[in-house]
């Protein structure tokens, strides 16, 4: 089983950052690939990132292309999302997620991740 833990959540107005972290708990994650979602208050979650195992392939949702980044180090079994230049449409709750295997190819699905942590909150203000 594994465990992630979302962590770096908070407030900030339009325009700062924020760097949220996922750390994850009871095997290594290194052979995970990993995503970030986010639910807004009454609406569905969403796909924000995706990260390969190795690190070597990354992927953005639209809306966070060129303002997110996703890292993960895998020598601290911790994912990483850090973001910048926020606007209030980014308010929501983000989620971590893992999955071994992307069995349908489509990382921005949250059906392919089995492993979920409990989200943290990030709320922009304008």
């Amino acid at each position: 089983q594994v465990q992630l833990v979302e962590s770096g959540g908070g407030w900030v107005q339009t325009g700062g950052s924020l760097r949220l972290s996922c750390a994850a708990s009871g095997r290594s994650v290194s052979a995970y690939h990993v995503a970030w979602f986010r639910q807004a208050p009454g609406k569905e979650r969403v796909f924000v990132s995706a990260i390969t195992h190795s690190g070597d392939g990354t992927y953005y949702a639209d809306s966070v292309k060129g303002r997110f980044t996703i890292s993960r180090d895998n020598a601290k079994n911790t994912m990483y999302l850090q973001m910048n230049s926020l606007r209030p449409d980014d308010t929501a709750v983000y989620y971590c997620a893992a999955t071994l295997f992307w069995y349908s190819g489509t990382y921005s699905s949250s059906r392919e991740y089995e492993y979920w942590g409990q989200g943290t909150q990030v709320t922009v203000s304008s």
